[in-house]
């Protein structure tokens, strides 16, 4: 069986798994528990593994939890960023679940264990929290404690069938991918609140490559609105670890998926002291100010919401808002997302950010930010894609490039809205779209109809508009027409019908003759 066979057929399992057992259970809340489950086997699998080291003549999970000093746990929590006794591990739990009268109180001591065995310790803000929406008591689950423990060993004993192979390197991504397959299929069930976290891969990858095209090295990178963490993980799938030296950070408003992006973190082995993820809300209260600058950023914040913009006197003089002079909108906070991230931004990198149309062709507010970013060089290109290819929505949305180390005053617009394959019911990117959206991208020349780059004097002339369909003429599709070619069939058309008038009017005469 082929990788991609694997791959599918392991999808295929999950979400049959996620159909068995919610039940009655909506399956946007349920997903929850089918996703920690899996997170919990991933965890313990994990650090089983590492107190084994390898060494064959060790079962972790068979030994006794009287055996474990307190050297081994500070040692291992130092290391790991956690504790597991072999008691706890997912494969004990998990093997006689059906029998376990008390599983979901079971769970719910286990999981606080293990978010407390990194109380004092380095790691205590990355795995605080990380079990909470594994809420083992909630009536989500069943009226009554059997049917809580029912619903939760069908989850357990499913997750537990599942055949990841030995654990090693290349099961890591497998385990990954599969669980964001689970996330996108269920964003694409729940509509616009499923998609609002979830960026599909396609894009991701691409988004990614922008942010760190030709960088050797970037020293960190960087997610404002970061949602399941999907757009820095590619980051790490397709450039090698080494390139990403001090780490990953990111910042989300919503709890759920905060946790999901902490999980997913772990899920792709990256540990502890690799990876930063905080809570809040990026605009009104941001992070990581004591470690910008980043080489990259990615982001995919959420399209047209509220901020307090001028209702709040104090972020006018805010050092990621105050240079552009004006604040973005209080009901379109779309601009003050892209502010904040080229605050962010450093010398050498760049910012790839997906962006609501609108923002490039209004007028007020958003129309003197995109004279701030054009007159100080900061935009580098603005990418059109293809309609349809995000979870939850049709709108065809746009890729801002902003870079501080431009080598001249212009500006890339490449329209990319026909790159798309269609398949279920998205459009998706394929690896050659992304390709030759890079090849235009990395030499900005000028392609017909698909890429030109335009003086910013020209832009400004055309009232700061960045709307890729202002500079990119369309290729017109229309049938051509020879008219010299069409004036001779003509011609002929017309001396045929002279010449048969003539003969109908002659034989008229010979019968009235």
């Amino acid at each position: 069986m082929t990788s991609t066979q694997q791959r599918a057929a392991l999808q295929r399992q999950i979400w049959q798994i996620a159909n068995d057992v919610r039940g009655a259970v909506d399956g946007w809340d349920f997903k929850q528990y089918v996703l920690g489950a899996l997170f919990y086997r991933f965890i313990s699998e994990n650090f089983a593994n590492y107190i084994e080291g390898g060494d064959e003549s060790i079962h972790y999970a068979g030994l006794g939890d009287e055996i474990i000093t307190p050297e081994i746990k500070d040692d291992a929590i130092k290391t790991k960023g956690y504790f597991i006794y072999p008691s706890q591990l997912f494969v004990n739990i998990a093997g006689n679940a059906h029998d376990n009268d008390s599983l979901n109180t079971d769970l719910a001591e286990i999981f606080a264990a293990i978010e407390a065995s990194a109380n004092g310790y380095p790691s205590e803000s990355d795995i605080k929290g990380l079990f909470a929406d594994f809420d083992t008591t909630s009536n989500r689950l069943g009226s009554t404690v059997k049917e809580k423990n029912a619903r939760l060993a069908a989850v357990l004993k499913g997750v537990a069938g599942l055949d990841f192979g030995s654990f090693d390197a290349s099961h890591i991504d497998l385990f990954g991918d599969a669980y964001e397959f689970l996330i996108s299929n269920y964003a694409a069930n729940a509509g616009k609140s499923g998609g609002e976290f979830f960026t599909p891969q396609h894009v991701s990858k691409l988004i990614a490559q922008l942010a760190m095209h030709k960088q050797s090295s970037v020293n960190k990178i960087y997610d404002p609105a970061c949602g399941s963490g999907s757009l820095l993980l590619q980051a790490k799938k397709h450039f090698d670890a080494h390139m990403i030296e001090e780490g990953f950070y990111g910042q989300e408003i919503n709890h759920t998926t905060y946790n999901l992006a902490r999980m997913n973190m772990f899920l792709h082995n990256i540990n502890y002291d690799k990876f930063d993820i905080q809570l809040g809300n990026t605009l009104i209260d941001p992070r990581f100010g004591d470690e910008k600058p980043f080489d990259a950023i990615v982001s995919n914040p959420p399209y047209s919401v509220k901020w307090p913009g001028s209702d709040d006197p104090t972020l006018i003089n805010d050092e990621r808002f105050a240079p552009a002079g004006v604040l973005a909108p209080k009901s379109k906070a779309d601009f003050a997302f892209v502010l904040h991230a080229l605050s962010y931004l450093s010398g050498k990198g760049r910012a790839a950010i997906v962006c609501f149309p609108g923002i490039f062709y209004r007028g007020g507010a958003e129309k003197k930010i995109r004279q701030y970013l054009v007159d100080n060089n900061y935009v580098e290109t603005v990418i059109a894609l293809a309609p349809n290819l995000f979870y939850g929505t049709t709108i065809a949305v746009n890729i801002l490039v902003l870079s501080k180390h431009k080598s001249d005053a212009a500006t890339q617009f490449i329209d990319a809205g026909g790159l798309f394959k269609k398949e279920t019911n998205n459009n998706i990117l394929t690896a050659g779209h992304i390709e030759q959206i890079m090849r235009a991208f990395d030499s900005k020349a000028h392609v017909d109809h698909f890429a030109i780059t335009v003086d910013n004097d020209k832009i400004a002339e055309n009232d700061y508009n960045l709307s890729v369909s202002s500079y990119v003429e369309p290729e017109d599709t229309r049938e051509k027409i020879d008219i010299v070619q069409l004036n001779a069939e003509i011609k002929t058309t017309v001396a045929k019908i002279d010449r048969l008038r003539a003969e109908i009017e002659a034989i008229v005469a010979e019968i009235e003759a």
